[in-house]
């Protein structure tokens, strides 16, 4: 005979811990996701990205390979969680948390179907992340619920997300400060000789700290430095290696403290004792397109026209051909694993035009390659609060020639 286990239970062990965000935010963040919902007659939601859950729950997931869940309907919110974390989902979690076992496969979706069963009326349309569900899951959801259509949500959720409350511009300014101290950490760390690991450990170690001290409680998760130099600097997101920094090397500083799932970053060009004429040059014309650009963020103003525009100032120094990437984008929860608020990128692509509450980035890079003057990646990034009549740039690290050319120890 075959044992019987429990496939789902809860586990509601110790007391709420400490979010930045009061209950009044987390209402507000679900109660305009039913409005959502009742406006495109939706009856439930099922979320399984890391910006998704954490944004209306509050809780960071580690996957490892699991699925996680966050079942929204009109009167309950509860977090699907696996059993290996016992009670962290409820802890973390704005409503409830409803744990799965690993003794069968299907146990996670036994719980999604049994929290969609406890409403008061039938469920009809779910709404999902179709850009977040695979084809496996996707296939794994149609046969787990037969009678119920699966409706996207996540360009709505996303758009939601996008115009940040007061909480979270609070939350946001102070990681920006943490972040400027990451800043000063790599610039006293930065020599000849040094490694590139060393620079970047250096500066994760002081924003961990200033994150612990900042908070009564908090998840020292995921906060991170990429610190490149040389040849290193063509991609913004190339991994620290142990590349040992030369003098007259070009550096780039990119600073990531991550608090409660929120990311942000401060990014600068730096060289090491000295720079060249041509590279000069070509940082100056950068520091130009981003003091251009911080001018250009204010409400009305559409992502596309903006990058338009800055393209002309790297066209008539004939460097339009050297751009890595858009001018900048969303900030709130995401992370370089998880999220993304598309919507509101500062590329040629994107139509949306900024309103008061968002928070973006000026972050404009060019890469000229190995062998020519002033080779090496260029990139400074300054995170900016949409205001009713501009923005407020809240980053306060110097950029340029004049503050980050860092003298020899």
């Amino acid at each position: 005979m075959t044992e019987e286990r429990l496939r789902i239970y809860e586990m509601n062990n110790g007391e709420k811990a400490f979010s930045p965000f009061s209950s009044t935010e987390m209402d507000s963040r679900q109660t305009k996701l039913r409005q959502l919902m009742s406006a495109r007659d939706i009856d439930a939601c099922l979320f399984t990205s890391y910006h998704g859950i954490c944004y209306y729950s509050g809780f960071v997931y580690c996957s490892f390979g699991r699925k996680y869940g966050f079942v929204v309907t009109q009167d309950k919110a509860t977090t699907i969680a696996a059993g290996i974390d016992g009670g962290q989902p409820w802890r973390r979690t704005h409503g409830d948390a409803l744990i799965y076992t690993d003794w069968r496969r299907d146990n996670f979706l036994h719980a999604v179907q049994t929290l969609l069963s406890q409403g008061k009326s039938r469920v009809l349309r779910v709404g999902i992340e179709f850009d977040h569900v695979t084809l496996d899951m996707m296939k794994l959801l149609k046969d787990a619920l037969p009678d119920v259509e699966l409706v996207d949500i996540a360009h709505d959720a996303m758009a939601q997300r996008t115009i940040k409350s007061a909480e979270e511009h609070k939350l946001i300014r102070e990681s920006a400060r943490i972040a400027d101290l990451g800043g000063t950490a790599v610039a006293e760390a930065v020599a000849a000789g040094v490694g590139e690991h060393e620079v970047a450990l250096a500066s994760t170690q002081t924003m961990i700290r200033e994150i612990a001290r900042s908070f009564p409680s908090v998840e020292l998760m995921d906060t991170w430095t990429w610190f490149q130099s040389g040849i290193n600097t063509d991609g913004a997101h190339n991994p620290v290696t142990n590349r040992k920094i030369e003098a007259g090397n070009i550096l780039s500083l990119n600073c990531f403290p991550m608090i409660f799932g929120y990311y942000t970053a401060l990014e600068r060009t730096m060289f090491c004792e000295h720079a060249s004429d041509a590279h000069l040059r070509m940082w100056q014309i950068n520091c130009d397109v981003h003091e251009a650009g911080l001018e250009l963020i204010k409400p009305g103003a559409r992502c596309c026209d903006i990058a338009l525009e800055l393209n002309e100032i790297y066209r008539s120094h004939d460097l339009l051909q050297y751009r890595s990437f858009g001018y900048g984008h969303s900030f709130g929860v995401l992370s370089h694993y998880y999220g993304r608020e598309a919507s509101v990128e500062l590329r040629e692509d994107v139509e949306t035009a900024l309103e008061p509450g968002m928070v973006v980035s000026m972050e404009p890079m060019i890469m000229i390659p190995e062998g020519q003057p002033g080779a090496g990646g260029y990139r400074e990034h300054d995170i900016l609060i949409v205001e009713a009549t501009g923005a407020e740039n809240i980053t306060g690290y110097p950029y340029g020639p004049e503050h980050n050319i860092i003298p020899a120890r």
